[in-house]
């Protein structure tokens, strides 16, 4: 079976684009990607593109936009894959398992979100899609309120973990200020994400807008390839061990205050890579609301349930840490335009491998994780990456 390796990739600035859409986000990735990977269009044997939408445009179909916007892509095989805020890893997954096939040399794996255009308001209805409705669309503070929920859920448990979440908070701004493609370049320091105040009230339980992740705009692309062409390939980040997990839907149906899929989908993609926490330099890992990342330091291993603010109180997870935790900024800082998220986040942990993370770097670092999950950890993808050539 071929082995599947990523040979390329390219990263747009996200924040609020001027880009009026998701077809002009999509232009300079696929270009720039196929640039890096040093291949031709025709060497492309199939696309992959990965968007929500669910409301943000009224264009759908968009899969075949790359086609629009290089019409050297017309007659190549195209899909669009959607798995909520997962939709990026989702759709790099599809591209490997093509390539694992045998049915494809390259497929170009692009993610793509436009968010900014829609009101706000809509915007926090659009994400409850990502939720079951049947129990929580009437949740206050529309997707936001599904991880207050989450939140509150755990400090009656374990305590008041605020100061543990505004560290993260805190950790991630930091980070951005380092990222050239990040949404929010700005360090907004301990005390400022510590405090509610008129300018970082609380949005939904006990989350303050620091908590919550950014709406934005943005795009990022992945060349895979089968490693048999790594004779000719400029690059090679392979895949020690990767996994996708699923858990129940509903929060009624399981233990709001633990990631059960994360915790599997992670010991699955450490054994299948037969290694370690420890063997890993360095995680990306989905926050889009602070409680997020703290119950992921749990899923992954670092702490035990209901300990992970340890992780951030006592430095583990900082750049100097133990084990960093997104020295890109994460989804707080870099932003999450949803369908983009995944494949991003795959292309922060490249350049840490490749050693071009520019002021974000690791040194030394050799392999690295990434999780990236759909709703309330209801989709679980994880993947251990390791530079090849």
């Amino acid at each position: 079976m071929p082995r599947p390796v990523i040979s390329g990739w390219a990263h747009g600035r996200f924040g609020k684009a001027d880009a009026p859409d998701s077809e002009a986000l999509i232009a300079p990735v696929v270009e720039a990607a196929l640039a890096h990977a040093e291949i031709e269009p025709q060497d492309v044997d199939a696309l992959v593109l990965g968007v929500l939408n669910n409301g943000f445009s009224k264009q759908d179909f968009q899969a075949a936009l790359v086609g629009v916007v290089d019409d050297r892509f017309r007659s190549t095989p195209a899909l669009r894959v959607e798995n909520a805020c997962a939709t990026g890893s989702a759709a790099l997954f599809t591209a490997l398992e093509k390539i694992e096939a045998g049915a494809a040399r390259h497929v170009l794996v692009v993610g793509v979100e436009k968010m900014t255009a829609t009101a706000t308001a809509d915007v926090g209805d659009i994400l409850l899609g990502a939720s079951y409705r049947k129990e929580e669309a009437g949740e206050p503070g529309g997707f936001a309120g599904v991880f207050g929920r989450i939140a509150q859920s755990y400090f009656q448990r374990y305590g008041d973990r605020s100061e543990s979440l505004a560290r993260i908070a805190a950790k991630n701004h930091r980070n951005g200020v380092d990222n050239p493609y990040a949404h929010l370049r700005k360090d907004l320091g301990f005390a400022f994400c510590n405090a509610p105040s008129e300018k970082n009230p609380r949005v939904a339980g006990p989350l303050r807008r620091t908590d919550c992740s950014l709406i934005s705009d943005g795009a990022a692309a992945l060349v895979v390839s089968s490693e048999d062409e790594i004779e000719a390939l400029p690059r090679a980040v392979g895949f020690a061990g990767r996994a996708h997990v699923n858990d129940a839907l509903p929060l009624s149906r399981r233990d709001p205050t633990r990631f059960a899929g994360a915790e599997a989908a992670w010991a699955a993609a450490l054994d299948r890579a037969e290694a370690t926490l420890g063997d890993l330099d360095l995680v990306e890992t989905h926050d889009c609301f602070t409680i997020a990342e703290l119950l992921e330091y749990e899923a992954m291993g670092l702490c035990r349930p209901g300990d992970g603010a340890r992780a951030i109180d006592e430095g583990w997870t900082l750049k100097g840490g133990r084990l960093p935790v997104n020295p890109s900024g994460g989804l707080k800082a870099k932003g999450h335009p949803i369908g983009a998220t995944g494949v991003s986040m795959h292309v922060m942990a490249c350049l840490q491998l490749m050693g071009e993370a520019e002021g974000m770097q690791i040194g030394g670092a050799a392999t690295a994780g990434v999780f990236n999950m759909g709703g309330a950890a209801v989709a679980n993808y994880v993947s251990i990456l390791r530079r090849l050539k």
